[in-house]
C-alpha cells in the first residue's frame, strides 16, 4: 500500500500576504481572496473548511499553459496570491500514502490512507466560470511545515493555494475524482506541445469543467500529465450516469479502463497489470466481495470502513451522485459522518 516520494512544495510559509491587503492594495485585488480567508473555520482538532466563490485565477493557469511541476505551479498560485508581488521558495515534505476506491449504484467511495498527524481541509468552490465543487487535501502538501495549521489570517491566507492541490472531490454534475498511487515509481512526464498539468491541478480542472467521464477523459488527453511528488499515480473517475474508470499512465502513455474498484496496483491490460504490492492486491479483493452488497450510503461506509487502518486512514468519502451530497468519516469516525450537499 506505501509509497514513498518527495514533493516540490507548492509554497513556503514566508508569504506575506497580509502585508500587501493591508498596504492598500484595493479590494479589487484582494477580495474574494480576502472572503475565502475569512471564511476558513475550524471543523474539529485534524479538520479545517474553506469556502470560494469567484476567480480563483485557474482559467488563467490553463491559459498561460498550466504547469510540468509543483515549482511552476508555485510560482503561478503566489503570484496569483499576492498580486504579483511575491515569488516563492520552496522546501521537500516526505510523502507516504495508498488509498481505496469503490464506485457502484451511483454511490462512489474513498478512502485516503496516509501516515501523518497533520491536518485535512474541505474546500467547497464555486469559480466564476466551471462546477461548484467539493474537494479535499491534506494540507501538510502545501508546503507551510508539518502540521500547518490555518489559525490566523496570514495562515488562512495562505491555505487558499490548497484549491490547486485536491486529492479528491464531486462536482455538482456528480463527477467524483480520485488520486491514488499506483504499483510502483514510474513518474509521468509527458511532453508534447500541449498544456501541461500536474496530478493534483488535473483534479481541479475536471471538478471544475468535466461533467462526464467522457469530457474528463477527453480533457485529460488534451493535455500533458506530470507526476506529482515524482511517483506513479492513477486517477479513479465516476459519473452520475453510472460510468467508472481508472486512468493510468504507462510508458508515457494515458490508459482508460472500465472499472469500479481501485486501490493502489495497476489494472490496465498490459506489461504492468497487477503490478503492486500484495497488501493493495487484498484491499481490492476485499471490495469486490462486498460491492454486490453496496446499495446504500451506509453500506458503502461499511465497505470503506472494512478496508480503513487504524491511525492511517485520514478521511473517508461516500459520494451521492444521485442526490449530489456527500458523507466526510474523519480519521475512521464512522458514527458521525460531516454532511454536505451542493448549494
Amino acid at each position: 500500500m506505501k509509497k514513498r516520494g518527495k514533493i516540490l512544495v507548492v509554497i513556503t510559509s514566508a508569504v506575506l500576504v497580509v502585508t500587501l491587503v493591508t498596504a492598500g492594495m484595493g479590494w479589487y485585488i484582494f477580495g474574494d481572496k480576502i472572503e475565502a480567508a475569512n471564511s476558513v473555520k475550524k471543523i474539529n482538532e485534524s479538520l479545517y473548511y474553506m469556502d470560494f466563490e469567484g476567480d480563483y485565477g485557474f482559467d488563467g493557469f490553463l491559459s498561460q499553459g498550466g504547469a510540468a511541476s509543483e515549482e511552476e505551479m508555485a510560482n503561478y498560485i503566489i503570484t496569483v496570491m499576492s498580486g504579483g508581488f511575491y515569488k516563492p521558495e520552496r522546501e521537500d515534505v516526505e510523502l507516504n500514502f495508498g488509498c481505496s476506491a469503490l464506485s457502484v449504484n451511483n454511490l462512489m467511495g474513498r478512502n485516503y490512507d496516509w501516515f501523518g498527524n497533520g491536518n485535512a481541509m474541505i474546500i467547497h468552490t464555486k469559480p466564476s466560470d466551471g462546477y461548484e465543487s467539493y474537494s479535499t487535501t491534506w494540507l501538510d502538501f502545501l508546503g507551510f511545515g508539518t502540521g500547518f495549521a490555518p489559525e490566523d489570517f496570514k495562515s488562512k491566507y495562505m491555505s487558499i493555494a490548497a484549491i490547486y492541490v485536491p486529492l479528491d472531490g464531486m462536482n455538482e454534475k456528480g463527477l467524483c475524482i480520485a488520486d491514488l498511487i499506483a504499483g510502483d515509481h514510474e513518474a509521468t512526464h509527458q511532453n508534447s506541445e500541449k498544456p501541461d498539468l500536474t496530478t493534483t491541478s488535473a483534479i481541479r480542472l475536471l471538478l471544475d469543467k468535466a461533467a462526464n467521464v467522457d469530457e474528463a477523459i477527453e480533457l485529460l488527453q488534451k493535455h500533458d500529465m506530470n507526476s506529482s511528488i515524482g511517483m506513479a499515480h492513477h486517477l479513479a473517475i465516476s459519473d452520475a450516469m453510472g460510468k467508472s474508470v481508472v486512468v493510468e499512465y504507462v510508458g508515457g502513455e494515458m490508459i482508460v479502463t472500465e472499472t469500479d474498484t481501485v486501490t493502489n496496483h495497476y489494472l490496465s491490460e498490459g506489461e504492468k497489470y497487477g503490478v503492486g504490492n500484495e497488501e493493495s492486491h487484498n484491499r481490492f479483493e476485499k471490495i469486490e466481495s462486498m460491492k454486490n452488497n453496496v446499495n446504500s450510503k451506509e453500506s458503502m461506509a461499511e465497505c470503506m470502513k472494512s478496508v480503513s487502518y487504524e491511525d492511517e486512514t485520514q478521511w473517508s468519502i461516500v459520494y451521492d451522485k444521485n442526490n449530489i451530497t456527500l458523507d466526510f468519516y474523519n480519521r475512521r469516525d464512522f458514527s458521525a459522518p460531516l454532511s454536505f450537499a451542493f448549494k
